[in-house]
């Protein structure tokens, strides 16, 4: 190993030292958003002191301001904290490498031996279990920023706009951070949250005089190209109409105008990809959901398996298993590759901007909001995963989907509350909880029910 590769930045930490703990993350951030920001708090502020408990959370709350998957951009930030474009790379890359190979294997074995009774069965149980992780992931999120009585109407008013109104999400996150904004003019006390509950909050920042704007930036124009180019190419050579026209037009759809992170965009996905595409059915988009929360990586990850079933079933000319494999991988890009430039494009003015009080009210608003979203998600998977049939309630702006109790689904529900107790009550790990979720399930289906 070369001199340099020993060197320490000006962040006091070697880039080797950050290399394997990034390789680590990726191989354990199981559990979803929740558990993945837990799991660097730990690391990169309570064990090894890299950065203080606020700018963690500084850096956060930028993330949840985005379009994208919070807790793989927040890696992207901290990378580029600590060592520049090359740091953000390899946070970010090695952050979801290890989950992508788990989830394109998954994809194929379920793509071709669904049906079958042992298969069935697992994710039967693990969608189940799933839904437990939700609320253990609204209890957490909620439990750590719900600590002021604005931001818990704030959080309320999420749940309402998302469950009942269905407003656009950029909407709802303008509205947030206005409300933020002026209420933090109007009484400080009303937003302001005390970060300095962490034990890092003492340790020495990172040194940002190297992090140059105009570098970043540049950074962004690349992978603006790189973003852009091969979308461009898809639809000059295949034209509109074609599965991997529309998936790498939908994604980059998704990768814009879709905040809060993956729990508040599935909805809207599922939305799309079921009932515009057809792509995948409404259990299938369940499985693949369970699927991401037993693997490692972001929970947006999801959207590769979409990406492999689509191009699968519409596979053209092409081997279906092949095709499938393409659509997985352009999905990755045009997911993932975005991840990157809203980083680039916003973390050096957010630095400058991290003693700004209004900022980050607007910031700790819109966290606050996306508690609520997160809690309509949870009431929307309840809904399909617990019970087999629903009925819509109101009218062309004011609806929701009321369960339909005489198709309740008796394993799942018990499968959930289990799973809720274990998780909650007796802290047991994601992992095994889901396993034993998992061979509930594969019993439950051989026993012939």
């Amino acid at each position: 190993m070369t001199e340099s590769e020993h060197a320490t930045t000006e962040s006091g930490v070697s880039r080797s030292e950050a290399f394997w703990l990034w390789l680590k993350v990726g191989l354990l951030s199981f559990g979803g958003p929740a558990g993945q920001i837990a799991l660097m708090h730990r690391y990169v502020v309570d064990e090894k002191k890299w950065i203080s408990d606020s700018r963690f959370l500084h850096a956060l709350n930028y993330c949840m301001l985005l379009p994208g998957p919070e807790a793989q951009q927040l890696a992207v930030y901290i990378g580029w904290l600590l060592h520049g474009i090359r740091g953000s790379l390899v946070a970010g890359l090695w952050f979801v490498i290890p989950g992508a190979i788990v989830i394109y294997v998954l994809s194929v074995l379920y793509a071709l031996y669904s049906g079958i009774a042992l298969v069935d069965g697992i994710f039967l149980g693990v969608k189940a279990a799933v839904l437990a992780i939700v609320l253990q992931a609204i209890i957490r999120l909620g439990s750590r920023v719900l600590k002021k009585p604005l931001l818990v109407c704030l959080a309320v008013f999420g749940f309402v706009a998302t469950f009942f109104l269905h407003l656009p999400f950029p909407l709802v996150v303008l509205i947030a951070a206005v409300t933020g904004w002026l209420g933090g003019r109007v009484s400080p006390d009303a937003i302001k949250m005390d970060h300095g509950h962490g034990s890092g909050d003492d340790v020495a920042e990172p040194v940002l005089e190297a992090r140059s704007s105009r570098q970043t930036l540049m950074a962004a124009g690349i992978f603006a190209v790189l973003w852009a180019l091969p979308i461009l190419i898809i639809v000059a050579t295949l034209g509109r109409g074609h599965v991997y026209t529309e998936e790498s037009l939908f994604f980059s759809k998704l990768a814009i105008v879709t905040f809060g992170g993956a729990y508040a965009v599935l909805a809207y996905m599922t939305e799309q990809v079921v009932g515009h595409y057809s792509w995948l059915s409404t259990g299938q988009m369940i499985d693949g959901l369970g699927m991401a929360e037993t693997t490692p990586g972001p929970l947006i990850l999801v959207t590769q398996f979409v990406g492999f079933l689509a191009a699968f079933n519409n596979p053209g000319t092409l081997n279906p298993l092949l095709a499938g494999t393409l659509g997985a991988l352009l999905t990755l890009w045009v997911t993932f590759v975005p991840c990157f430039l809203w980083i680039y494009v916003g973390a050096p003015f957010i630095e400058k901007l991290r003693g700004s009080t209004g900022l980050n009210n607007a910031l700790s608003a819109i966290t606050a909001v996306v508690v609520g979203v997160i809690a309509s998600l949870a009431l929307w998977f309840a809904s399909h995963v617990l019970f087999a049939q629903t009925s819509r309630v109101g009218g062309d702006s004011l609806y929701f989907d009321l369960p339909v109790i005489s198709s309740v689904n008796v394993f799942a529900l018990v499968v959930s509350v289990v799973s809720a107790v274990l998780l909650i009550r007796f802290k047991q790990p994601v992992l095994r909880v889901l396993l034993g979720a998992a061979v509930a399930g594969v019993i439950w289906r051989l026993s012939g029910f």
